[in-house]
C-alpha cells in the first residue's frame, strides 16, 4: 500500500499535525485537513509547490496568515513569495528526516495505515520531546 504523509511543524521543527493519505491522492486533500484547524498563534505557512492553489491561499489570507508558497511552473499568473522566508522550509524537511531515522517508519513495515500512523505518532512524540 502506498501512502503519503502530510505534516505541519512549528518554528522549531517539531511535528505539530500529521495526516496520512493514500499515495495517489492530491496534496490539496492533505492540506485541507491540516490547514483547517491550525493553532490560533499561527503567523505564517511555508509550503512547497504542491500546495500552490488559490483556494489554499485565500483560506489562509482570510485568517491573516502569511503564505509562502512558490508558484507552480505551469501557473499563468505567478503570485509573489518571499524566498528568504521560504528558506525556513528546511525545518519541515529535517523533521521528515528525523522521522525516517526510525526504521519502522522509513521502511513502512506495517500493512495497515492505522498501525503505520501509530508508529509515526510515537516517533513524532519522541522528536517533539527531544526538541524541547
Amino acid at each position: 500500500m502506498n501512502s503519503k504523509l502530510h505534516a505541519v511543524c512549528d518554528g522549531q521543527g517539531r511535528p505539530v499535525r500529521l495526516h496520512l493519505t493514500a499515495g495517489q491522492v492530491s496534496d490539496f486533500r492533505g492540506a485541507d485537513v491540516l490547514l483547517a484547524d491550525l493553532p490560533d498563534e499561527t503567523e505564517e505557512v511555508i509550503g512547497d509547490r504542491g500546495y500552490d492553489s488559490n483556494r489554499i491561499r485565500l483560506s489562509l489570507a482570510e485568517r491573516n496568515i502569511t503564505t509562502c508558497i512558490p508558484p507552480k511552473k505551469n501557473r499563468k499568473s505567478k503570485p509573489p513569495y518571499d524566498w528568504h522566508l521560504y528558506k525556513k522550509r528546511h525545518l519541515i524537511e529535517n523533521m521528515f528526516a528525523k522521522l525516517k531515522d526510525w526504521r519502522r517508519v522509513a521502511t513502512r513495515y506495517d500493512r495497515c495505515a492505522h498501525t503505520f500512523m501509530s508508529a509515526i505518532h510515537i516517533a513524532a512524540s519522541v522528536i517533539f520531546w527531544l526538541k524541547e
